[in-house]
This record gives structure tokens, C-alpha cells and sequence, in this order.
């Protein structure tokens, strides 16, 4: 029984250790980047979506081959070697910013927002890098109404944001702030 209250808190304690999520979120990262370039490759050189254009799958679902030489739903087009560089260089910066902030994280569920943003970010920046537009597959639709076209890594950041969204709303840090502004005898003016 000892080894067991042991192994439980050990792993309450890793919980609560920066360094444990800041290697959890770089594996993640990593794992999603990697997972956008299979994924990418697949489409581009196995599948041969180039050539094929559009693959239907499903009523609602096909896969649709679009270069997309801007940032999210093609907005601010890249066409010139130098706007490329800014969006590659962006992409950099914020990694960079978010990697630091994935050292400081206190909390898995923060640190897998991060991890995620950071992975998608890769992955559509190695696109940029390589062929001057992010690869873009995956279509959905349904009673006429086409979703945008996209890609592992842009899952990956969306799920991300939404994350990061829902800690700030609901994380520990939100609850600690609502109960300290909700306990009475303190200042809620400040």
C-alpha cells in the first residue's frame, strides 16, 4: 500500500512540474508536426492529389488539393518571396514566444494548448519554407455549405486556441480569481 501512495503521489506531483509539461508539450509538438508532414506527404506523393485535384470520400467529405499562399483562410496572400519570409519569420517568432511560455506552464491541459498551437505553427511554416503556400486537403461540406479547406496543422491550432481559450475561462488561475473575487472581506475593486 505504501508503493502505491507513493506512485500516487509522485504522479500528483508531476502534475504540478513545469518540466514535466514542458517536455510533455515539446513531445506533442513534435508529434503533431510530424503528423501534419506525414500527412502532407501522403497527399502530395502517394495519393498524388496535385494531379487528381479533388477525391470524394464521403458525401460530406473529399479530399481537395488547394495551395494556400496565406495565412488562415487565405487571408494576407504570400506571392512574393519576401511576404513569405515575413509569414515564415512570424511563424518563428511566435514558436519562439510560445515556447517560452510552455516552460512556465503550471497545468497539462495549458501546456497541450500551447504544445498544439506551436506543432500546427511548424508544420504549416515548413510548407512555406518548402513550397511557398501551406498544402491544404481536407474538405468538408454539407447541404451546399463548403467549410474552408484544411490541414492536420490547422486542426492542431485551432484545437489549441480552443484550449487555451477554455484555461482561461475555466483553468485553475480563472477558478483561483473568481473565488478570490467572490470570498467576502476582500477588496473587489482593485
Amino acid at each position: 500500500m505504501n508503493w502505491l501512495t507513493r506512485q500516487a503521489s509522485d504522479a500528483l506531483a508531476s502534475l504540478r512540474d513545469p518540466a514535466a509539461h514542458f517536455r510533455y508539450g515539446l513531445v506533442l509538438a513534435v508529434l503533431i508536426a510530424v503528423a501534419d508532414r506525414l500527412s502532407k506527404w501522403a497527399i502530395l506523393y502517394w495519393v498524388d492529389l496535385p494531379a487528381r485535384q479533388k477525391i470524394t470520400i464521403t458525401p460530406f467529405f473529399d479530399l481537395t488539393m488547394v495551395w494556400n499562399p496565406g495565412i488562415s483562410y487565405g487571408l494576407l496572400p504570400a506571392n512574393s518571396t519576401w511576404s513569405i519570409a515575413v509569414l515564415v519569420a512570424f511563424a518563428l517568432v511566435v514558436t519562439a514566444a510560445l515556447t517560452v511560455w510552455l516552460a512556465r506552464i503550471e497545468n497539462r491541459l495549458l501546456a497541450a494548448g500551447v504544445a498544439m498551437v506551436i506543432g500546427g505553427a511548424v508544420g504549416n511554416a515548413y510548407d512555406r519554407v518548402v513550397y511557398g503556400a501551406v498544402a491544404d486537403f481536407v474538405s468538408l461540406h454539407a447541404f451546399g455549405f463548403y467549410w474552408y479547406v484544411f490541414n492536420v496543422a490547422d486542426v492542431a491550432i485551432v484545437v489549441g486556441v480552443v484550449l487555451l481559450i477554455w484555461d482561461a475561462v475555466f483553468g485553475p488561475e480563472a477558478r483561483e480569481e473568481r473565488a478570490r473575487r467572490q470570498s467576502p472581506g476582500t477588496d473587489n475593486d482593485q
